[in-house]
């Protein structure tokens, strides 16, 4: 009952208190975008770029990444760099972040944005693990840990630490973790594809709170509910559910949805925030209960360990 309550109350927020017009001056500052060509990140992008933020807009489809570059580039006079990312490719994850790396030493912010939601359950990685807990944490786990190094600089050089801001859902209360379903087999092909996608949202927020606990000597790392926002995620649910979980959850326009990740990511009060979860609009949040297991979250970092290191 807990769960859809804490669902349900965040999908009614108060009025939002913090908006984009609080963002302070981030020239000087690089950040990262993960699915920055759309929804909450393209609208994350355009926010940072306002701002004087040097942005590199890390998608999967270069097409579409150009396309939003453009309209960018329209509506701010600044452009985004764009950083071909797949998120289901461990060998893509790689060669992003070496790119990264080549052009630049210091990453201020990183924003773990990228998404799948509810997709098929025939879908699976390239490298055969479940497609919503591979995109949304292996493949953001991989990413973040191969720019440690820039991060680090960043904290180093500007007496700042860095950012780390991993978009999760409210999804993630009805979450549970089930090792047996990281890869494709069996156990994972009996479940609902919308409970995979739940666990991967609750995993989130667990390797981004071990993250805080691991480096947050050096970094920040906070985790977030962005709302529930009008955006392509929903495209794999039947035209009936969409409409059902639109009304009964109050889905927001998409530019709502980048708020809570802007406030965790820019705003001088939350510089000192490692390891908080944040809800709607832009407020300090109670994460789902097992979050705040320790013996899982040591186990989940010790598997996403083993998985990179193959990589």
């Amino acid at each position: 009952m807990g769960g859809w309550f804490s669902i349900i109350s965040q999908a009614y927020p108060p009025k939002a208190r913090w908006s984009v017009d609080d963002i302070p001056d981030l020239r000087g500052k690089v950040a990262i975008v993960t699915g920055g060509n759309s929804g909450c990140g393209f609208e994350t992008c355009k926010q940072l770029l306002r701002h004087g933020a040097k942005v590199y807009m890390a998608a999967r489809d270069e097409n579409r990444a150009r396309e939003a570059i453009s309209v960018l580039r329209m509506k701010t006079g600044r452009e985004p760099i764009f950083l071909p990312l797949n998120l289901t490719n461990m060998a893509s994850v790689r060669e992003a972040a070496e790119a990264f790396l080549a052009q630049e030493e210091e990453l201020h912010i990183l924003f773990n944005n990228a998404g799948i939601m509810r997709c098929p359950i025939e879908w699976v990685t390239d490298d055969g693990f479940d497609m919503q807990f591979g995109c949304n944490v292996l493949g953001h786990h991989f990413f973040t840990q191969l720019l440690l190094p820039a991060l680090l600089n960043a904290t180093e050089e500007s007496g700042e630490k860095a950012r780390v801001i991993t978009t999760a859902s409210s999804a993630a209360y009805m979450g549970r973790i089930n090792f047996d379903t990281f890869v494709d087999g069996r156990q994972r092909r009996r479940q609902r594809t919308e409970l995979l996608y739940c666990q991967s949202k609750l995993g989130n927020i667990i390797v981004s709170r071990e993250f805080a606990r691991r480096y947050g000597h050096k970094l920040v790392s906070t985790s977030l509910n962005p709302g529930n926002i009008d955006t392509g995620l929903y495209r794999h649910f039947y035209w009936l559910a969409s409409a059902f979980l639109s009304v009964t959850l109050n889905r927001q326009p998409q530019s709502m949805g980048a708020l809570t990740q802007l406030y965790t990511g820019t705003a001088p009060e939350t510089a000192s925030a490692n390891g908080k979860f944040f809800i709607p609009w832009a407020r300090e949040g109670t994460p789902p209960r097992l979050a705040n297991d320790p013996i899982i979250a040591e186990r989940l970092w010790s598997w996403l360990e083993a998985q990179s290191e193959k990589f």
